[in-house]
């Protein structure tokens, strides 16, 4: 985790949850409507804070390779044990972001028979993100995100052994103040994190969904009966 998840919250509950400034929902808000399958790449809304206040944005769900990695599958998840190191350094104590979700998926099954799982709470799940500008194929510049990850507990946990890293509203509120990190800092950074995202995971739930969502390039992800309990016959 994290490769697939929904977001169907429009503009005026997101500034409700997140009392983020909606910007100029022109400006990237026709672009999306709405997703029930947010796939690797995909746009997708953050949430930020560069000194002004919160705001949400419209971002790419991928991050650039670093040249000596190899080619292939998107970087898309950042694991929590490895934000206090050299490649994720950065982008933890300056660039932090959330990921509003609605829920997310998850696989069980063989490669050829997957069985989805949507897992989600009652509300909008605010996962901690990291945020930076990267370069695309095309040589443009795009602002990018990925989800911050961790080890599964309860619900997640009988799927997939990571999940997101989940915040609280307190802890949301210190992941995205707009400060620089020092080397204290960030230890207490990750702790709250740890303790935070363990308390959300507590109230997370999940149901197997139809397995129309296994294929991200076919599934219509404006779709709402793609996070609908499967119809057992």
């Amino acid at each position: 985790m994290c490769g697939r998840f929904a977001m169907d919250a429009k503009t005026d509950e997101l500034i409700q949850q997140f009392v983020a400034d909606g910007g100029k929902p022109e400006d990237w808000w026709k672009d999306f409507h709405g997703s029930y399958s947010i796939a690797p790449t995909d746009d997708a809304v953050i949430v930020r804070d560069r000194g002004e206040g919160r705001t949400l944005e419209l971002v790419r769900w991928d991050w650039q390779k670093p040249a000596n990695r190899p080619k292939g599958a998107p970087i898309i998840n950042a694991r929590i044990e490895k934000l206090d190191t050299g490649f994720w350094l950065p982008a933890f104590t300056a660039a932090r972001c959330v990921v509003p979700m609605r829920g997310y998926f998850e696989w069980t099954g063989e490669k050829g028979d997957k069985t989805p799982h949507y897992l989600h709470c009652d509300g909008l799940l605010a996962a901690a993100g990291l945020t930076w500008s990267m370069e695309l194929p095309n040589g443009e510049r795009s602002r990018c995100m990925v989800v911050v990850t961790r080890e599964a507990r309860d619900a997640g946990g009988e799927v997939h052994d990571r999940m997101p890293a989940f915040l609280t509203p307190d802890a949301m509120d210190a992941w995205l103040e707009p400060v620089k990190l020092d080397r204290g800092d960030r230890d207490g950074m990750l702790s709250l994190l740890d303790g935070a995202s363990a308390e959300v995971a507590a109230t997370i739930t999940q149901y197997v969904v139809d397995r129309k969502v296994n294929n991200s390039r076919k599934v219509d992800a404006a779709d709402p009966s793609v996070i609908a309990p499967a119809v057992v016959s």
